[in-house]
């Protein structure tokens, strides 16, 4: 039986780019930090250990002046990796040393479970088709979410399609 307090965002996008580029874009610390965060944000920190358990640890910041202009954090745990297919990795509001946090520090309204985020690629004619799979928010989050995952995306698709 499906969780009623909890909700599941699906995003699903092709890039006009070969697979290995957005693999590539999405695993490498200098090319995440081209995408990283809504339009307007910047991300002024990435640190990845990709390897199954290796951690991440992602910083964006937000426009001068406005609520967001601070290093706001996410970290989690690489769960799985199918190298050119498939990453599942957990997510939380962290500090900048990597610990979770709650998602009050940030401006969340309430408390956020661990979520987890699947992606997926498969190569399509020369382009790249992404699906990505956020779970576990609280009902009503994942509309900011899917807002800011968007942007993300556009922006991840300026970097990869270039």
């Amino acid at each position: 039986m499906a969780d009623q307090n909890s909700k599941t965002l699906t995003i699903i996008r092709v890039f006009d780019a070969p697979l290995e580029k957005v693999w590539d874009a999405w695993t490498n610390p200098e090319m995440v930090k081209k995408w990283w965060g809504p339009k307007s944000f910047t991300a002024p920190s990435i640190k990845i250990d990709f390897r199954v358990g290796g951690k991440y640890l992602y910083a964006m910041h937000g426009p001068a002046g406005t609520q967001w202009d601070k290093d706001m954090w996410t970290m989690g745990e690489y769960k799985e990796i199918v190298p050119m297919q498939k990453i599942v990795a957990t997510d939380n509001f962290a500090d900048k040393d990597g610990n979770v946090v709650s998602a009050k520090q940030y401006g969340m309204s309430r408390e956020f479970p661990e979520l987890t985020l699947t992606v997926t690629f498969e190569e399509q004619d020369g382009k790249t088709k992404l699906t990505l799979r956020h779970e576990g928010f609280p009902v009503g989050d994942e509309v900011g979410a899917e807002q800011g995952w968007n942007q993300s995306l556009d922006k991840l698709a300026e970097s990869v399609e270039a």
